[in-house]
C-alpha cells in the first residue's frame, strides 16, 4: 500500500486538461485534410488513389468550374492524397476536432460557390467558448459495436483511463441502454447487427442522442454498402452528431459528445 501511495505522489496528475487547454497531437498524427485552392490544379490524381472513394472531382454546370470535394466523414486519413499531389495542394493537418451535427458540414470543397454556414465557422475555431465549459449535467453513454474493426473501441476504452477520465465531466459508460442518454455507435452497421441496433435504440429512454463514431459509422467507410454491411448509422437511426476519424482520438470523441450536449438540451426543452 505504501508503495502505491509513493508511486502516486511521484507520478502526480496525469489527466489531460482538455478541453480547457488544447491538446497537442503527437508527431506523425494525421488529422483533417486541408486543400489549398491556390495550388490545386484539379488534375484528379487524388481521386484515383483514394481507397475510401471520398474525393470527387465534378464540374459545375452554371459556371463551368471544376469542383473538388473531400468528405471527411468517410476519410480514413491514410495520407495517399497528400503523397500523390505533386503541387502540395493537399496536406493532412493535426486537427482532430472533427465533429458535426450534419454530414454536410464535414465536406471540404475547392472551386464553385463557397460553402459557408454558422456551424462551419464555429468548427473553424479552436474550440467554441460554450464547448470549453464543463458539462452542466451528467451523461450516461451506451457504446454499441455495430461491426467495427475494434479500432474505435480502443479509443472508447481510453476515455475512462486516468489520462482522459471522462467521469470527471459526469459522463459514464453504462451496461444497459435503459440507463443511457446517448448511444455511441461504432463501425458500419453489419447485417447481423441491424436488429440488435434497432432494439437498443428502442430501449433507450427519451430524450436520447445518437453519435456516429468513426468514418465507418458516419458513412460506411471503406466497407461501404454491401451484402454484409448496411453502411452508415444514419441509414437506420437518426444521428445527432457525426465524429469523423479512423479512429477518432479520445479528445475528438469528447469534443463530439460536448457538441451533442446542446442537442440534448434542445430535445429536453421540446419534451
Amino acid at each position: 500500500m505504501l508503495r502505491i501511495f509513493k508511486k502516486t505522489i511521484q507520478t502526480r496528475v496525469v489527466t489531460t486538461r482538455y478541453p480547457q487547454e488544447q491538446a497537442i497531437a503527437p508527431v506523425g498524427f494525421r488529422g483533417e485534410p486541408n486543400i489549398d485552392p491556390d495550388r490545386c490544379t484539379f488534375c484528379g490524381d487524388c481521386v484515383d488513389v483514394c481507397p475510401a472513394g471520398v474525393i470527387q472531382l465534378t464540374r459545375e454546370k452554371e459556371s463551368d468550374e471544376n469542383i473538388l470535394t473531400l468528405a471527411c466523414d468517410g476519410c480514413i486519413f491514410c495520407g495517399r492524397c497528400e503523397e500523390v499531389c505533386t503541387n502540395g495542394a493537399i496536406k493532412l493537418t493535426q486537427e482532430y476536432e472533427l465533429a458535426s451535427k450534419t454530414r454536410e458540414n464535414l465536406l471540404l470543397q475547392v472551386g464553385g460557390k463557397p460553402k459557408v454556414d454558422e456551424e462551419t465557422e464555429i468548427m473553424g475555431q479552436r474550440l467554441h467558448s460554450k464547448i470549453k465549459n464543463t458539462f452542466g449535467r451528467s451523461l450516461s453513454i451506451r457504446e454499441v459495436h455495430a461491426g467495427s474493426c475494434n479500432g474505435c473501441e480502443v479509443e472508447v476504452n481510453a476515455l475512462t483511463n486516468p489520462i482522459y477520465d471522462i467521469e470527471r465531466f459526469g459522463m459514464h459508460i453504462v451496461a444497459s441502454p435503459r440507463h443511457a442518454d446517448m448511444l455511441l455507435v461504432t463501425g458500419p452497421v453489419s447485417r447481423n447487427m441491424e436488429l440488435a441496433l434497432l432494439k437498443t435504440y428502442e430501449a433507450t429512454p427519451e430524450p436520447k442522442l445518437v453519435a456516429a463514431m468513426g468514418s465507418c459509422a458516419c458513412n460506411g467507410g471503406i466497407f461501404g454498402n454491401t451484402y454484409a454491411s448496411g453502411g452508415g448509422v444514419d441509414k437506420f437511426l437518426p444521428v445527432d452528431v457525426y465524429i469523423a476519424g479512423c479512429p477518432p482520438r479520445p479528445q475528438a470523441v469528447i469534443f463530439g459528445i460536448m457538441m451533442a450536449i446542446d442537442k440534448l438540451a434542445e430535445k429536453t426543452k421540446k419534451k
